[in-house]
């Protein structure tokens, strides 16, 4: 069954000028549209036996002697489609800079230190309901050169396969309360409103671990799939 097609008015632009690192990498002519073919409406199958033990825990999967340093949270929510229906058995990859601001990337040269014990990356499937959690540090916020003085908000970056490669998703999430979302750069290349505050993930005190953990409640919707007729009734619905 195909997807449906995309809300572009709830997407960036394809040319962002005010993202200025983005402009050398868009597109010059208008987007192609093309119909769906099995290459797109199907995707990888993954099981929890290629996931490693500590692959949702960002905060030992890379200790050497002892914990990162920074707020323990909770990551935890579930991908649905444009249907409400759960996307189960999905992979959930996700990487973030540590409580510093800094990535472990040699390319990233902000003065924060490196923090020895956290790696900043993971990976979770969904369960039969679609819903995934790992434990994290909080990521702090970082200097770029968008302007003079640009800072990217704390964010979690986030890659969700579904059930086929048109229904893969590449996102981030932010921080509820945090002053830097408004004034992003990044943030204002989306049209909507209502978007931007689906990406902002609320503090979840009944998810949270009382003198431990802080939880944050993160829910991903992916493009839905068109019913198929079967007897002239749409069949699943």
């Amino acid at each position: 069954m195909e997807f449906y097609q995309r809300d572009r008015t709830l997407q960036p632009a394809g040319y962002t000028p005010i993202y200025k690192t983005s402009v050398a990498r868009s597109p010059r002519q208008a987007m192609l549209s093309l119909q769906g073919s099995l290459s797109e409406t199907t995707g990888p199958v993954f099981g929890q036996h290629e996931l490693g033990p500590l692959d949702n825990d960002l905060i030992r999967n890379y200790a050497k002697d002892g914990d990162p340093i920074g707020e323990r949270i909770i990551v935890h929510g579930r991908v649905l489609d444009e249907n409400n229906r759960p996307v189960p058995h999905t992979l959930v990859e996700f990487w973030q800079a540590n409580a510093g601001g800094r990535y472990r990337h040699k390319k990233d040269t902000y003065l924060a230190p490196i923090d020895p014990n956290f790696g900043g990356c993971g990976r979770a499937l969904t369960d039969e309901n679609g819903y995934y959690f790992f434990r994290t540090i909080k990521p702090g916020p970082y200097p770029w050169r968008n302007y003079v003085n640009s800072w990217r908000p704390a964010h979690i970056h986030f890659s969700v396969f579904g059930s086929g490669f048109a229904q893969r998703l590449i996102t981030q999430m932010y921080f509820e309360g945090d002053p830097l979302i408004k004034e992003c750069p990044i943030v204002h290349v989306i049209p909507d409103e209502d978007a931007i505050n689906r990406l902002i993930a609320p503090i979840d005190l009944n998810g949270s671990i009382p003198l431990d953990t802080i939880a944050y409640k993160f829910d991903i919707v992916l493009r839905g799939r068109r019913s198929t007729l079967f007897e002239n009734r749409l069949e699943g619905n």
